[in-house]
């Protein structure tokens, strides 16, 4: 069975899909920029603040489903320019507690929707 996650405390989808889906006991959530939920812009111009917003929309869309972050499996990291994979390092470890750190996958891509410098989906275990 699927059901769609939606939460007024992420970005809404600016396309046809889902913040996230719950499905077979994963939940499954749409990659997410560093959108201000409640204005639609990016918050923050440096790859430091926008993985923070990114993280926070993420969070937000695990915790509509009543999960946490403790319960990620794997991530998918987009980045503009892999120089910045450093600093997102730094902001991506507050999020994640050592020893229960997920898998991931990090990858830099030509462009980003609404060129934004990051984008990060996660997959989670419910």
């Amino acid at each position: 069975m699927k059901k769609s996650i939606e939460t007024n405390h992420a970005p809404k989808a600016i396309g046809p899909y889902s913040q996230g889906i719950c499905a077979n006991g994963f939940v499954f959530t749409s990659g997410q920029l560093a959108l201000d939920p409640m204005t639609g812009e990016f918050v923050g111009e440096d790859i430091t603040e926008q993985t923070r917003q990114c993280l926070k929309n993420v969070k937000a869309i695990l915790e509509e489903a009543g999960l946490t972050m403790d319960q990620v499996v794997k991530t998918t990291v987009f980045l503009k320019d892999m120089n910045d994979f450093a600093e997102m390092n730094k902001v991506y470890s507050e999020f994640f507690k050592e020893g229960n750190y997920p898998s991931r996958s990090a990858v830099q891509v030509a462009r980003l929707p609404k060129d934004g410098l990051v984008e990060i989906e996660v997959i989670a275990l419910q």
